[in-house]
């Protein structure tokens, strides 16, 4: 039976080895945000893989990286050390091609997670993800803040006006801690909104209240969503972030109920 890896001294498998994947049910952390099984949002968590390897049929290393796409109705995600286990599990292992590769992850990762994993192996012939993208809209990060918070505060949140407005506003200051290690996590937010628009500063702010804040990433960006429908109440929103690199693995959740679609594109500290 698979065991949490974060924070313990593990041993490397280097064959394939689909048993160290942990799955970590979604419903505790939406439990304490008052969120059931109708979803006020939906969304999908994407995971950009940048170190897989394996050995061709003759023996030969391949190198690639690996970009994963999981619903947010998802009823699991997978811990991240042990999907990074998993990954370099593949490293003395032989496949006939990148599109072997993908299958087998996909149909892992579909198992651990309790639905669909879109799964893209690229080797190198593909250089999309080399490419770096901005955030649209403002970047928020030079308004002043008043002090560093010891927890998330929701009361922060302001809106500017009554007048139905649209804006994209964006911060690159996320930090929060890891749940079971207390590592920083460090990522760049966006937030999508129609309707009252939310005042900036207080947006800033708000951001800053995480840097003590004890979640997984998608958890924080669920508290995110939720914490502004209920103090602003926009008319429609997206929140977006991207954390930079753990373990090889970076991780991006995406949440809304726009009629938009997440979009993988690497951002300058990714």
């Amino acid at each position: 039976m698979s065991i949490l890896q974060l924070g313990q001294i593990t041993e490397y498998p280097e064959e394939y080895a689909p048993q160290v994947l942990f799955p970590i049910a979604r419903a505790e952390a939406r439990e304490a945000l008052g969120l059931g099984a109708a979803l006020p949002f939906r969304g999908t968590d994407l995971w950009n893989a940048w170190e897989l390897t394996w050995l061709d049929d003759t023996g030969r290393p391949v190198v690639a990286t690996a970009s994963l796409a999981v619903d947010a109705w998802s009823p699991n995600i997978v811990e991240s050390k042990s999907l990074k286990l998993y990954l370099g599990s593949f490293a003395m292992s032989r496949y006939r091609s990148a599109g072997e590769v993908e299958s087998v992850i996909a149909n892992d990762l579909s198992k651990a997670v309790g639905a669909p994993v879109a799964v893209e192996v690229c080797t190198g012939r593909e250089p999309e993800m080399a490419r770096i993208v901005s955030l649209p809209g403002r970047c928020i990060d030079d308004l002043p803040v008043d002090g560093v918070y010891d927890a998330v505060d929701a009361s922060l949140l302001t809106c500017s006006g009554d007048a139905a407005q649209s804006g994209e506003l964006h911060s690159h200051l996320l930090r929060s801690l890891c749940p079971v290690t207390d590592q920083p996590d460090y990522a760049s937010v966006l937030f999508r909104f129609e309707g009252a628009a939310i005042d900036p500063a207080s947006l800033l702010a708000y951001v800053v209240s995480y840097r003590r804040h004890n979640d997984f990433h998608e958890a924080c960006v669920e508290r995110m969503f939720v914490d502004i429908r209920e103090r602003c109440n926009p008319a429609r929103l997206t929140v977006c972030a991207r954390y930079t690199r753990r373990g090889g693995i970076d991780i991006n959740p995406f949440r809304t109920d726009f009629g938009d679609a997440a979009e993988n594109g690497r951002l300058w500290r990714q």
